[in-house]
């Protein structure tokens, strides 16, 4: 018959070797998104105002293991909206160029209230869906102000990495899932419902910046339906840089007769 204080002793050690686990576990989702905040950089990383990025891209069809096109200029400006309520939707001012030996292959710029290609200015109707299918990173920068919710759902993984996954709620009801690395607590995936079905965004290759503390991911992939899309590989960053306003205006209108 076992010793009862052998066995009392062998589950003070299992409660021991548990513990730490069983606490992480019971964190609720604000206490994680601000964890995961102070691991981005802060309140500085909070409260950026712009930001630049430069890289290079691929691109896969929806058929085709390969990639079908790529870009070796890939170049992004943001200037964020502080006052940011709605994840899934055109905020602040963006403009994203693409090149492949110096000829442009595509651009899309957004100046607060216009959304233009290098067509020309794109509709209200289908510039909302196609915002619609973009942004959702930033909002996590909001998740503690009134009118945000922020649920803990299952854990997830991916790769080697344990996930803690949180349901955010924007104030407009739009809504996003964000995957927490549980060691690093880096933001490693985030997803969301589009007019093009279930998309996720994959974050990896991090590297820690300075002045302000940031902490950036070099490769960010994006799937929809759970199909590879596009992978963008960063390699230039600068935080609240200036950003000259005439990057993101739209081209000029030809006069009506």
């Amino acid at each position: 018959m076992p010793n009862i204080k052998s066995c009392c002793a062998a589950a003070l050690l299992l409660c021991a070797l548990i513990s730490p686990a069983a606490a992480a576990d019971e964190r609720d989702a604000l206490s994680i998104l601000q964890a995961a905040t102070e691991a981005a950089g802060g309140e500085g990383w909070a409260q950026a105002r712009t930001l630049m990025l430069s890289g290079s891209a691929e691109y896969w069809g929806a058929t085709g293991a390969q990639p079908r096109s790529a870009s070796d200029s890939y170049v992004m400006w943001r200037v964020f909206d502080p006052d940011r309520s709605a994840a899934h939707g055109a905020e602040g001012k963006v403009r994203i160029i693409a090149k492949s030996a110096g000829k442009t292959q595509w651009t899309v710029g957004f100046d607060g209230s216009t959304t233009w290609t290098e067509r020309g200015i794109t509709p209200k109707a289908e510039a909302d869906a196609f915002w619609a299918g973009n942004f959702g990173f930033g909002i996590i920068r909001h998740a503690r102000k009134p009118g945000f919710k922020a649920e803990r759902v299952a854990d997830g993984s991916i790769g080697s990495h344990a996930l803690y996954k949180i349901r955010l709620t924007d104030p407009q009801g739009g809504v996003t899932l964000f995957g927490i690395d549980q060691q690093s607590l880096a933001i490693r995936t985030m997803g969301f419902m589009t007019p093009k079905g279930w998309h996720e965004r994959h974050y990896d290759d991090f590297v820690r910046l300075s002045n302000p503390d940031w902490l950036q991911a070099r490769e960010v992939t994006l799937f929809y339906n759970g199909v590879k899309a596009n992978v963008v590989h960063w390699d230039s960053f600068k935080v609240n840089g200036p950003v000259d306003d005439a990057i993101f205006a739209p081209p000029a209108q030809p006069a009506s007769n």
